[in-house]
C-alpha cells in the first residue's frame, strides 16, 4: 500500500506546518545569536584583561523564556502559536498593548511557504532533508546579517561541511564539484575584497560573506556560483541604489551583502540549472 506521504501536496502541506514552528525556532535563533555571541565576546575581552568573567543571568537559544521587552510579560504557550497568535492577538502584547513587529509571523511563513517548495520539488527523499536544512539556515543568515552586519561562523561554517556531506552520495552535485564549489566561492569574493581594499583603502564586505558563498557552492556546486553571484550582486546594486536616491540612506552605512547572497542560493537551489542551461542556449 502506497504511502499517504507519497501524495505530493499531503507531504508539502505537512512540511509546511511543521516549518511554521521551525520559523519560529529562527525568530528566536536570529533575535538571541547575536546577542549569545557579544556577551562571550565581553567574556573573552575581560579573560583577556586579567579581569573577572562577568556575572550574567544564563542566556542561549533555550532560556529564559521569551517575554515582552517592554513589560516582561512571558510568553504563554497560547500566545506562541506561529502566526495564529500574531494575528489574535493583533499584533500587540497582551499585557502591556505594545506592538509586536509583523516581521515575526512573516519570518514563519516564508519559511514554511519556501519548505513546502522544497518538499513539493523533491518529495519524500534525503534531497529534501538536505535542502531544508540549506534553506532554513539562509534564512536566518539573512536576517541576521540583515540585523547586525554579522554572519555567524556557528553557522556559515557547519552549513558548509553539511553541503560536503550531503554531496558524498551526489544529492545534489557530485562531490569534486561541490570541494571546487567551496573553494571557489570563498576565493571568488576574497579576491575581490582585497582587490576593492587595495584600490581603495576600505574593506568593501566582511569574511563571512565569502564563507556563505563557499557553503552555497559546498551544497550546489560550482556551476551555481555565477547565478548566485549574478543575482545577489545585481538585486543588491538595485536596492542600494534605490535606498540612496529614495531614502537618503548614508552611503558611508554599509549595506548587508549576506541577505543577497542567500536570496541568490535560494534561487540557484530552485531554478539554478535551468537558469544556466537557459542562458548557454543563447550561444
Amino acid at each position: 500500500m502506497e504511502s499517504p506521504l507519497a501524495e505530493p501536496a499531503l507531504f508539502a502541506g505537512l512540511v509546511f506546518l511543521f516549518s511554521l514552528l521551525v520559523g519560529s525556532f529562527l525568530n528566536v535563533v536570529i533575535h538571541r545569536l547575536p546577542r549569545m555571541m557579544e556577551a562571550d565576546w565581553h567574556a573573552q575581552c575581560a579573560e583577556l584583561r586579567g579581569e573577572p568573567i562577568p556575572d550574567v543571568p544564563r542566556y542561549n537559544l533555550w532560556l529564559p523564556r521569551s517575554a515582552c521587552p517592554k513589560c516582561g510579560h512571558q510568553i504563554t504557550a497560547l500566545e506562541n502559536i506561529p502566526l495564529l497568535s500574531w494575528l489574535f492577538l493583533r499584533g500587540r502584547c497582551s499585557a502591556c498593548g505594545t506592538a509586536i513587529s509583523a516581521r515575526y509571523p512573516l519570518v514563519e511563513l516564508l519559511t514554511a511557504l519556501v519548505s513546502a517548495a522544497v518538499a513539493w520539488k523533491w518529495g519524500v527523499t534525503l534531497q529534501t532533508a538536505g535542502a531544508l536544512l540549506l534553506v532554513w539556515a539562509l534564512i536566518a543568515l539573512a536576517f541576521i546579517d540583515l540585523d547586525t552586519t554579522l554572519l555567524p561562523d556557528s553557522l556559515t561554517l557547519p552549513l558548509l561541511w553539511l553541503g560536503l556531506l550531503f554531496n558524498l552520495d551526489g544529492h545534489f552535485t557530485s562531490l569534486p564539484d561541490a570541494v571546487v564549489g567551496a573553494m571557489a566561492g570563498y576565493g571568488v569574493l576574497w579576491s575581490v575584497y582585497w582587490l576593492f581594499k587595495l584600490a581603495t583603502g576600505k574593506e568593501g564586505m566582511g569574511y563571512g560573506d565569502f564563507k556563505l558563498l563557499a557553503a552555497i557552492g559546498a551544497w550546489l556546486g560550482w556551476q551555481m556560483l555565477p547565478v548566485t553571484l549574478l543575482l545577489s550582486s545585481v538585486v543588491g546594486a538595485a536596492i542600494g541604489i534605490a535606498m540612496i536616491v529614495l531614502v537618503k540612506h548614508d552611503r558611508r552605512v554599509p549595506i548587508p551583502f549576506g541577505p543577497y547572497l542567500a536570496g541568490g542560493g535560494l534561487v540557484a537551489l530552485f531554478f539554478g540549472a535551468d537558469l544556466t542551461q537557459a542562458y548557454l542556449a543563447q550561444f
